[in-house]
């Protein structure tokens, strides 16, 4: 079971496959396998797949001190560098977007293509404000709201349907959250990527789904225009976390990009 150091923290990661690298970062309460357990086989064949855990998540641990994007960034970071040799293809999901995009800005040596999925630039506005500091608020003080809340911005009204009854009662008797999200979330809080964005020279696909209610399309939007030269995909009919139960879509449009990332 691979670790490496960074900041201080001790990180764990994930490491399958062989071939060029291919980097999956996970999101808010989130860790290498809940994420990307039924992304990673889709590369392993042609792929060396690092799923690195950043703080709050997964076996890595820290001080349990305030994080920021430059840690999260510094574990993708050391992560990658312990696993693989050369640039590597990164993707994001979600504030794995936001560390993405940050270790793409600041070491552009490291990033061969860039994939930012669900990912927002910033939470100055007052709608991205609101709704972090009410899913810290439910976090606090009701846990099974916080996850009727989750499950109800996360996924689209149609994903929900398909789970039906059993799953939803399922989902709430599940032990999810792990105990670090309430720092994930108030580092979500805190995003402010505007003045990196535009210091990313790798080749970058933005990927935003249209019913998300999470992390709204606007997001990849302000992503999307702060980029230069990057490609935006709007995903029409999904949620945030749609993709989790059928990854298949989302698969397609990594291997196209990564396959070809110049002229995508």
């Amino acid at each position: 079971m691979p670790f490496t150091t960074a900041r201080g923290t001790r990180v764990h990661y994930e490491l399958d496959g062989q071939g060029p690298g291919l980097v999956l970062v996970h999101g808010t309460g989130g860790d290498a396998e809940k994420v990307f357990g039924n992304v990673v086989g889709h590369f392993t064949q042609s792929r060396t797949v690092v799923r690195p855990n950043f703080s709050g998540s997964g076996q890595t641990t820290d001080d349990d001190g305030e994080l920021t994007v430059e840690l999260i960034a510094d574990q993708v970071t050391a992560a990658t560098r312990a696993a693989l040799d050369g640039p590597v293809d990164l993707l994001g999901f979600s504030l794995g977007a936001v560390a993405a995009a940050a270790v793409a800005a600041t070491r552009p040596d490291l990033v061969r293509s860039l994939i930012l999925v669900g990912g927002w630039a910033h939470s100055a506005g007052p709608r991205d404000r609101y709704y972090f500091e009410t899913w810290a608020k439910l976090l606090r003080t009701d846990r099974e709201l916080f996850k009727r809340f989750s499950a109800l911005t996360g996924f689209s009204a149609a994903a929900l349907d398909r789970f039906g009854h059993d799953g939803l009662a399922y989902s709430l008797a599940d032990a999810w959250p792990p105990a670090g999200i309430g720092r994930q979330i108030d580092l979500g809080l805190h995003v402010d990527l505007r003045p990196l964005l535009p210091r990313i020279t790798a080749p970058t696909l933005v990927i935003g789904f249209a019913e998300d209610a999470m992390i709204p399309i606007e997001g990849s939007r302000h992503l999307h225009a702060a980029i230069p030269g990057s490609r935006l995909v709007e995903v029409e009919g999904e949620g945030h976390m749609d993709w989790f139960a059928d990854p298949s879509g989302l698969v397609k449009l990594i291997r196209d990009f990564i396959d070809n990332p110049a002229q995508s």
